[in-house]
């Protein structure tokens, strides 16, 4: 734990149906020097998602759901980018990472949407591969599932995992938020590594993205589930999933890429919820968590029924979890044992010397010498993407800064109209390139994050300002404006909108842009700017086409 800066762990063993271990270690309040106990309440982040496949499993039993009908025979308006996503996905795909979609984890991250917005939003996610060719972690998928299950119970997920585990397995304390763990008398404080220096950092609310990942528990509680499971879905002698669902679970669904780490471990593959392969010749089934500030690592051997848990509070580099639960099976096993602390030591160093000149060379393909093609308050404003939500740029003395997801940061001119995000380990947008767009009329009209790496930046549309909506904003400009003997009038419509009539036409609606320039609806290419007397008076509207620009006076 020193070695690697480890603030508190907790660990729990079972072997057959018997708990032989059970202690915490290190402290769950560093700076008040509270030491972890085996009743201590951790995130167990993605270790959450076993739990809501276990419940679709018991909703299965119960008739309720079929694991190989499409989801919207269940959830009609489930809708996803792509028609054949939209309407093949079952329930066995979104728990197996195969929905074709990356992670677009920045959707959920500190958005603070609701469950049912995220759910929404989803169909405006662009998906990097086919349907169920490949898998790919997912862990708005998960949600979904959850979300499913809470429907075809009538309840809420967090219920039905409460009424289905959490009673039977006697998991009292466990729970599904950070703000309900903090109000209990034993619960880990969060804690990340960041240059190498551990620092304390802000508890995650992750309920809305709640069926992957925000379970709270401690390894007292865990140990049970870990029994449940080594045990194909019984505990303490009830059968509470039944056992043809409980090694569906345990059974490869999709073949995960790479290759083994170590000679000691076998090829990957994902069952529901649980990721399968071998341990020096034992099927092996676990399942590690990660978020702000705890990471934990569920195992166990179903031939041999034997279990672990191990949970800690330090997010960043923290392979430890790893470290004990091999050095536990080795000894369980009998076998000789492998010195798996040295060997992850030596692939940590080489990851961050790969890091390190990988940073090093960041500005290698920086032009130098550009400026960006604008003033800076010219890229000032709000943007919005349909699933992204807002990303707002703001002019800040000399520089401009980003907010977005909950985040503000300064942005460092790059070269050109890219800009990029300073290096902080405790942003998860940290040195991001963002790009401006300029129209063909001259205005900034875009800007772009690469948000989720696998697909095409993420491209947020400039939104017009709110006050280009008022009355007291449109109404000076709405009259009559004359060329070449042709009179287009513009007038307002209700109090927010502005229409243009031009003789022999249909009337347009006029879209806010910037300023007081609007783009004409159902007209690509096709822009209007009122133009403003030094006294403030608007004494025109131009006209970009096209075929070119026409100027038209007031009358």
């Amino acid at each position: 734990m020193t070695e690697w800066k480890l603030p508190g762990l907790a660990i729990a063993i079972v072997r057959d149906t018997q708990v032989i271990w059970s202690k915490g270690y290190g402290y769950r309040n560093l700076e008040q020097q509270l030491p972890v106990t085996p009743r201590t309440l951790f995130a167990i982040g993605s270790v959450t998602k076993s739990f809501t496949a276990s419940v679709l499993g018991m909703l299965a039993d119960s008739g309720r759901l079929d694991w190989d009908k499409p989801v919207r025979e269940y959830l009609p308006d489930f809708r996803l980018h792509e028609q054949v996503a939209t309407e093949h996905m079952t329930a066995r795909d979104l728990v197996t990472h195969r929905s074709g979609l990356p992670r677009h984890d920045a959707l959920w991250y500190a958005t603070g949407y609701s469950r049912q917005q995220l759910y929404d939003r989803m169909r405006y996610l662009e998906p990097n591969k086919e349907f169920r060719s490949t898998w790919q972690y997912q862990n708005l998928m998960f949600m979904t599932a959850g979300y499913l299950a809470g429907q075809l119970a009538g309840t809420s997920w967090e219920e039905v995992v409460r009424r289905r585990l959490f009673t039977p397995l006697g998991m009292t304390r466990s729970n599904f938020s950070v703000t309900e763990s903090q109000k209990t008398d034993d619960y880990a404080l969060p804690y990340a590594l960041a240059r190498d220096s551990v620092k304390r950092i802000p508890f995650r609310n992750i309920d809305a993205i709640g069926p992957a990942g925000s379970i709270n528990s401690s390894v007292e509680e865990m140990i049970r589930y870990v029994q449940f499971h080594a045990s194909r879905g019984s505990y303490a002698g009830r059968q509470l999933l039944s056992h043809n669902f409980a090694q569906q679970i345990q059974t490869p669904q999709m073949v995960m890429p790479g290759t083994p780490q170590f000679d000691e471990m076998g090829f990957s593959t994902y069952g529901m919820g649980l990721v399968l392969s071998s341990y020096r010749g034992e099927i092996l089934a676990q399942h590690g968590g990660g978020i702000d500030g705890f990471i934990s690592l569920l195992s166990f051997l179903p031939r041999k029924k034997i279990g672990v848990i191990v949970l800690t509070n330090l997010s960043g580099v923290n392979p430890v979890p790893q470290i004990v639960t091999y050095q536990v099976l080795d000894r369980l096993l009998r076998l000789a044992p492998v010195d798996w602390n040295g060997r992850i030591r030596e692939q940590q160093k080489k990851a961050k010397a790969s890091a390190d000149s990988a940073r090093a060379k960041r500005y290698a393909n920086r032009k130098e010498g550009t400026q960006p093609s604008h003033p800076l308050a010219d890229y000032a404003g709000r943007y919005t993407h349909p699933a992204y939500g807002d990303a707002r740029a703001a002019l800040d003395g000399d520089h401009l800064t980003l907010s977005f997801s909950g985040l503000t940061a300064p942005l460092a001119h790059f070269h050109y109209d890219v800009f990029e995000l300073p290096d902080d380990p405790l942003n998860p947008l940290q040195g991001q390139k963002v790009s401006f767009a300029t129209d063909a009329n001259g205005l900034v009209s875009e800007l772009r994050i690469p948000l989720e790496p696998s697909v095409s930046d993420i491209r947020f549309s400039r939104a017009a300002d709110p006050t280009m909506t008022t009355r007291a904003f449109l109404e000076p400009l709405a009259g009559d404006y004359e060329i070449s003997g042709t009179v287009a009038t513009v007038a307002l419509q209700g109090d927010s909108s502005l229409t243009l009539t031009v003789p022999g036409q249909p009337t347009y609606t006029l879209v806010p842009l910037q300023g007081t320039s609007f783009s004409i609806k159902g007209m690509s290419g096709y822009t209007v700017e009122f133009k403003r007397s030094p006294a403030g008076a608007v004494t025109e509207v131009v006209f970009y086409q096209p075929n070119g620009t026409f100027a038209a006076k007031r009358r």
